[in-house]
């Protein structure tokens, strides 16, 4: 059923959707160089690798310079960047994911192999299920890059502080999801990004 719900949402997103992506993409080439889409390695369902899409935010490149969390007053970030962040719009292309089958719409969301090799244990529960756009861990640290801009070090206070307590969010939706749940935590999420 939630496969079924995925697939056929995700679809019709994508067509609803596709003038704003058009738009979107207009203005992150008449912003910055580079392409339009960020892609990047994340551990997937069963510890698959998948590669996740999203909206680039961030100068072309220099995801290879800095670390690979964010905070908002990250120098790396796009005039158009800023303002995809603050409203998840650069999110939007993880519909594709969701298409092909690397995503769900909710379920823990996906990190990358260095940060899930930490927690191997944890994720090895997490990951029985396929990761998503959102759940409550993304809820609850919505506003994860303003706490992480007053850190000395964000990769460090992102391993050792943020990510062990969105884990323990998602472990209990992970134990506890179904149709009804889902369907609150979309509601959820929409509510609380506009």
């Amino acid at each position: 059923m939630k496969r079924l719900f995925d697939f056929v949402f995700s679809s019709l997103g994508i067509i609803v959707l596709l003038p704003l992506f058009a738009g979107i993409a207009l203005a992150i080439k008449m912003d910055n160089a580079g392409p339009v889409f960020f892609r990047q390695e994340r551990i997937g369902k069963d510890f698959k690798a998948f590669r996740i899409y999203k909206f680039r935010t961030m100068a072309h490149n220099s995801g290879q310079n800095g670390p690979k969390i964010t905070s908002s007053h990250d120098k790396r970030i796009t005039r158009t960047g800023k303002y995809l962040r603050r409203y998840k719009l650069d999110e939007l292309p993880q519909l594709f994911n969701v298409l092909k089958g690397d995503m769900s719409f909710v379920g823990p969301r996906p990190e990358v192999e260095e940060y899930v090799n930490i927690y191997k244990s944890d994720y090895s529960r997490l990951l029985r299920i396929r990761p998503g756009i959102t759940d409550p861990a993304s809820i609850q640290y919505s506003n994860e890059e303003t706490i992480l801009a007053s850190a000395d070090n964000w990769e460090e206070a992102y391993k050792k502080k943020i990510l062990p307590e969105k884990i323990r969010l998602s472990l209990h939706y992970v134990d506890h999801h179904n149709l009804s749940t889902d369907l609150k935590l979309i509601c959820k999420t929409i509510l609380k990004i506009t």
